[in-house]
C-alpha cells in the first residue's frame, strides 16, 4: 500500500481517495467499492478522472469487473495519486 498520509492531501477528493485505498484491501466480502468522487472530468496529460484517478475504461468497465480486477484498480491509486500530487506541485 501507499505510504501517502492521507492528512497531509489539500485536495479533499485526493484525501478521500487515499483514506478509501487504505481500506479496500481489508475489506471482507466480496463487494469492492467505488473510488467515484462524482467529478468525472478527465486530465488532458495523464488521462485519469480529477475525482477518482481511474482511466475512462476503468470507469466504464467497473460495473462488469470481478473484486480481483477491482482491487488491481485500486492498487494503481496510490502511485497515480502521488504522480498526479507531483505534476500539482510542478506546475
Amino acid at each position: 500500500m501507499s505510504s501517502l498520509d492521507p492528512q497531509t492531501i489539500a485536495n479533499r477528493r485526493w484525501r478521500r481517495v487515499a483514506e478509501m485505498a487504505q481500506q479496500v484491501h481489508g475489506a471482507p466480502g466480496p463487494h469492492v467499492a467505488s473510488p467515484c468522487q462524482s467529478v468525472c472530468v478527465m486530465h488532458p496529460e495523464t488521462g485519469w478522472c480529477e475525482g477518482c484517478l481511474r482511466s475512462l475504461s476503468e470507469i466504464a468497465d467497473w460495473s462488469r469487473m470481478d473484486k480481483a480486477a477491482k482491487l488491481a484498480v485500486w492498487a494503481q491509486l496510490p502511485a497515480r495519486l502521488q504522480a498526479r500530487l507531483d505534476l500539482e506541485s510542478a506546475a
